[in-house]
Parts: C-alpha cells; structure tokens; sequence
C-alpha cells in the first residue's frame, strides 16, 4: 500500500485495506478527523466507525510526512520509515511498552509513511506537557527494560537477522549546528554560559562530540528517549517515536533518559542509584561489563548532548504556542541542570575536548 499525503487520504476504503493485515476482515464505515496538528511530523487524530462489531478501536492517532515547505526536509531524514521498520519487525521483541500499532506504512520511492496507533488519550495514558517528569520508580522499571533491550541486541547477528537496517550512528547534517548559532547570535541572553560554551564547542567540534558520543559497546538503543518521547500508563512508562532507533552505545539511552526525562530534584537524589541499578540489571543479563566510573563518567560526557537535543528549544520562535513554549521552557530547564549539575565541560575538557 502507499501512504496517504494528508491526514483526509484516511477515509474508510484506504483504511480498511490498510487494517487487513493484522485484523483480516474488519470492514471501516467511515473516519472522522477529531484534530489536527503539526509538530515535526503531522498528526492527526481519528474517530473510527465499522460496518459491523470488531476489536478493533473507534480512537486511533496518526503520523505523517508535514506538509508544506518542511515536508522534503524531514522526508531527507528518513525517521519515518525507520519508524514503520521498528514496528513492522522489533516492536514485538522490545521488552518495554509501546505503542500498539494498527498500520504502519513506508514508500521507499519518497521516504513518505504513515502510522495508524492506538490513540494515548483514550487509552488512559498521560503524555507530559513538560513539566512533569519521570520519578524515581517510575525511571528504575524503565531502565530496566532499556537493560533488557541493550542486553538483548548486543549480539550482532541477532541485529542483522531482526533488523537488518539498522545503522550506528551517522554524524548528521550540520542543522543542529545553524539552530546553535542562531541562538548564540540572537538569543544568547536566555541561555545559560555552559550551554553557550558547549554550543560553540559542538559547531567547531562536531565530529570530535560525535567520537564521544557513540564510544563504548552497540547495541540497538532507542537514541531519543526525552520526556516527549514517553507516555505514562499504570506506573509504566513507555516509548514513543523510535524514528532514531540505532546502533549505539547504551549510555546514549541511559544519560538521555535521566537528564532530559526525569524529574529535576528526583534526577539530583537518585541517579547514581539509578545508574547502579541500571548497572545491575545488566550484569545479571551477561551484557558487556560496564563499571560504575565509566558509566558515570560517560553521562557526564552524554550531559553535553542536552545542548544538541535543544537546539531548536533555543531558537524561541516567536509562533510557538502557549503549550508548545510551557514544553519548551521545561526541556531548556532539564538540559541546562544537567550540564551544570554533571559539569559536562569539566568532564569533556578531561576527554580532550575544549573550546
């Protein structure tokens, strides 16, 4: 099948094709657009009528390409079809809660997709609006399926035979870097001195940043896991938007995880014990040995990242939406706490990186 270019291509004929692989039979009597919205991706929300009693949900949410002047740019980063091929081929094998997926479609001709998921809203799950963070328990029950998954895939062949796509890491374009200068240029006055210093860092010392950031052993990590990544469903948190699901080292998702998820003060008190527990699991499961000094070493160094996750934070534009900004607002609070409460210049500066 291909995807619809806009949310109003899901009527009911499309999607009852659509639905045939995992609910054969179920016939769509219509679908309702209850909302629409545009973030990175498009979003839609539907309402589903069926011809005749079915499983199957009457709330489902969808992710498209935007439209627009942003549609070829986010399409060039190909997180959408990376997306559909985690929910095609890895979503059943991930020890944490997901998203379940109805359809999810890619065409390699245009990089377009679609995905057709359980709407969180109606399921009973909380999505943060920002200021709410992942507590202390709630962050031990996820990073124990962040062992279990890294555990899991540090086997190469088992990548290579359940998701054959996957890749390490690429450096990326220079985007961050422009949304960076912008910043520094321009709103220089609402970012803190370290976040500045590790911005000029990362613009003239990306590939160095980039050595640091992948170094220690693959495995395949989410590579994204911030607060608007996440969802909250009877004291589990789960994840969204696996668009940069990657090789990696597992401190990118562990110091992710902790700095830009968590609750601020609950991040302060816990998250060396977070860490040893995190640690624990791990070793329990026979994954690659990691010591507690390399891992805390390698979150500070992972703090500095909070800066690059930011970027398009600090361009504070002036369209933003009053939601949008309260999010906005608390993701800069979490990164600029991390990197001063790690001292992430310290620990890069000891890693030989240095403005």
């Amino acid at each position: 099948m291909k995807p619809p270019s806009s949310p109003s291509g899901i009527d009911a004929a499309w999607l009852t094709e659509a639905l045939q692989e995992r609910r054969p039979g179920v016939v769509v009597d219509s679908v309702e657009l209850l909302e629409v919205s545009q973030m990175t991706n498009l979003h839609a929300r539907l309402e589903v009528r069926y011809r005749s009693a079915t499983e199957a949900p009457e709330h489902m949410f969808a992710k498209l390409l935007p439209e627009g002047d942003r549609r070829a740019a986010i399409a060039a980063t190909r997180m959408g079809p990376t997306e559909v091929r985690f929910y095609r081929d890895l979503a059943h094998l991930v020890p944490l809660r997901v998203p379940n997926v109805a359809v999810a479609v890619e065409d390699p001709d245009d990089d377009s997709f679609v995905i057709v998921m359980e709407d969180l809203a109606t399921a009973g799950c909380e999505v943060s609006t920002g200021p709410r963070g992942v507590t202390a328990d709630e962050a031990a029950g996820a990073l124990t399926g962040l062992a279990h998954l890294h555990a899991a895939f540090e086997d190469p062949a088992r990548r290579a035979a359940t998701a054959p796509w996957a890749r390490p890491l690429s450096i990326g374009s220079d985007y961050g870097s422009k949304m960076l200068q912008f910043a520094l240029d321009h709103r220089r006055d609402r970012i803190s001195d370290s976040f500045a210093e590790i911005s000029r860092i990362y613009i003239g010392q990306r590939a160095a940043l980039h050595a640091l950031w992948t170094a220690g052993p693959p495995t395949l990590v989410h590579g994204d896991p911030h607060i608007g990544n996440l969802f909250f469903h009877e004291g589990e948190v789960g994840f969204l938007d696996w668009g940069i699901v990657n090789v990696n080292t597992p401190m990118r998702d562990v110091g992710y995880f902790l700095t830009m998820a968590m609750d601020i003060e609950e991040r302060r008190r816990e998250q060396g014990t977070l860490l040893r527990h995190y640690l624990d699991v791990r070793h329990a499961l026979g994954a690659t040995p990691i010591s507690f000094d390399e891992a805390m070493h390698a979150h500070r160094i992972h703090a500095a990242y909070c800066v690059v996750a930011s970027c398009q934070v600090v361009t504070f534009p002036d369209d933003a939406t009053p939601q949008r900004r309260v999010h906005s607002d608390a993701f800069l609070r979490r990164a600029e706490a991390a990197i001063d409460d790690l001292d992430a210049l310290a620990a890069l500066a000891s890693a030989g990186v240095s403005g």
